[in-house]
């Protein structure tokens, strides 16, 4: 979908949006004209890369919110700051989220709790806050970043692949509670991405393996998706902003795979 200033005058809030998917989410609403809070984790010189780009391309407001999404307080404060400078947050996209991968039974248990707390108890608090002001308005958007493995399982990776599931299911309960005051809840569900999250997999796999990365690549992502190849971060952009368009206003409670055909297996 063409960036044309469609969003002039909504606020969107992208949280996890100082690289990788999120910020091609943030840089592509911005482009379409809506003011945008960003969110995310890196060092100072890092987030503050990815507000200068962002803001090189937008037309509207770029800020920036450095709450912690495992703390639900955090969250509660960050959609507060949104409606006190914006008026409301009328675009959500809960995309923060973290990985570990290990055995069940070697799987650390803090490793567990900062999983769901980051992938699946974030989306929950930040829908919590934001949803009312939507529904009072009588328009928003809710865009939750799931994963293929909100759809299928993979070996190893216990606590994402059950966020991952509870996301979805996240989505499709609170599309079916907002359904009729216009307000859409939607999941994507990527596949194998290329950003700095699947490029650090490959790299484990590579070396846990004692294999080249290209071996690696060929193991991870040909193994799983038919396409072949790493899926661009603003092919997953572009799903966002036309979820975001009234042309979208009948897509809600869905999770929409985008993973190179990777679940139609």
């Amino acid at each position: 979908m063409t960036a044309t200033q469609t969003l002039t005058g909504r606020t969107a809030l992208v949280t996890g949006s100082t690289s990788g998917i999120g910020l091609a989410i943030a840089r592509l609403l911005g482009v379409a004209g809506a003011n945008v809070v960003m969110n995310g984790l890196g060092s100072a010189e890092n987030v503050e890369s990815a507000i200068t780009e962002v803001r090189s391309v937008a037309h509207g407001k770029i800020t920036f919110n450095a709450a912690d999404m495992r703390n639900p307080a955090d969250i509660a404060s960050m959609i507060e700051c949104a409606e006190t400078e914006f008026g409301q947050v009328d675009i959500l996209v809960n995309n923060a989220g973290i990985q570990h991968v290990a055995p069940v039974e070697d799987f650390p248990a803090e490793r567990w709790d900062d999983i769901i707390a980051i992938n699946l108890s974030s989306v929950f608090h930040a829908v919590r806050c934001a949803l009312p002001a939507m529904k009072r308005a009588g328009w928003g958007r809710i865009i939750n970043i799931a994963s293929a493995h909100a759809l299928v399982a993979s070996p190893y990776k216990s606590a994402y692949v059950s966020a991952k599931h509870g996301v979805a299911g996240l989505t499709k309960t609170v599309a079916l509670e907002a359904a009729a005051g216009g307000v859409t809840v939607n999941a994507i569900a990527p596949g194998f991405v290329d950003t700095p999250l699947v490029s650090l997999q490959l790299d484990n796999v590579a070396r846990a393996h004692s294999v080249s990365r290209d071996q690696a690549f060929e193991e991870v992502v040909l193994a799983s998706q038919p396409t072949g190849r790493l899926i661009g971060v603003d092919e997953i952009a572009a799903l966002a902003l036309y979820l975001c368009d009234d042309a979208a206003a009948s897509i809600t409670g869905a999770v929409l795979p985008i993973d190179g055909a990777w679940t139609a297996k």
